[in-house]
């Protein structure tokens, strides 16, 4: 039995893995997808003081409780399991990178998505200045993160929160040399990219020394919406 730690992106919350829990639960495997504060069951906990330090301590506090973990990140959790993984690389067996960011030593989520700046700018002019709300839904086929069945955008809207602007301004901390042992998965959304968003080429030999692990599913960035099935078959290689 693999135990699967689930981890998902900006504005969305652990609900986000409703169709591949049961999927990896049926091929007898232990699953977590805790929604990170203020999101989801946390989302009265959402203030200016959330930043991506706290979402850090959300899944180090998880992983300090369990072993062997497959510790999957999903676009700005990118971000958040890197640092977690650098927190206790003991507890990892695989890091896996969804259409995510994937940093460098202290690097904030503006630097890794340039895009993130003008997110910024605008909590900054038109809002309260702390906080970003959900993207708007854009036309077919870029919907809203990728979705467009009208099912399943009702299903994500009631879903999403507000994302604090400290989340994309802290960096990550990468200066532990254990967690370079760990092995990388790169899962890559390959059926539509919005404008603006830009995937940094993974290099061929990954920090443990191994050759890069690449996968790619033909669908949009909320792949566990739109393709739940491939997505679980992809991670159950990894179980």
């Amino acid at each position: 039995m693999t135990t699967f730690v689930l981890v998902h992106g900006a504005w969305h919350s652990g609900r986000a893995w409703d169709r591949v829990v049961p999927l990896l639960e049926s091929a007898g495997h232990r699953v977590l997808a805790p929604s990170l504060t203020g999101y989801g069951d946390k989302k009265h906990l959402l203030s200016p003081e959330i930043g991506l330090d706290t979402h850090v301590q959300d899944i180090v506090d998880v992983l300090r409780r369990e072993q062997d973990v497959v510790l999957v990140g999903h676009s700005y959790a990118g971000l958040v399991v890197s640092s977690a993984a650098n927190e206790v690389p003991d507890r990892v067996a695989e890091l896996v990178y969804l259409d995510a960011m994937v940093p460098e030593d202290g690097e904030t989520a503006v630097d890794v998505q340039p895009v993130s700046q003008s997110l910024i700018d605008l909590a900054q002019q038109h809002g309260d200045g702390w906080r970003v709300p959900p993207l708007p839904e854009q036309p077919a086929p870029f919907g809203l993160f990728g979705v467009t069945d009208p099912a399943d955008l009702e299903w994500l809207r009631g879903m999403l929160s507000d994302q604090p602007v400290r989340c994309l301004q802290q960096p990550v901390r990468l200066d532990n040399p254990a967690a370079r042992a760990i092995p990388r998965t790169h899962i890559h959304c390959v059926g539509t990219t919005p404008k603006g968003i830009v995937r940094r080429p993974v290099p061929a030999i990954q920090p443990n020394g191994t050759p890069s692990q690449v996968w790619e599913l033909p669908t949009g960035h909320d792949c566990m919406i739109t393709m739940p099935v491939e997505l679980s078959e992809l991670l159950l290689k990894l179980a």
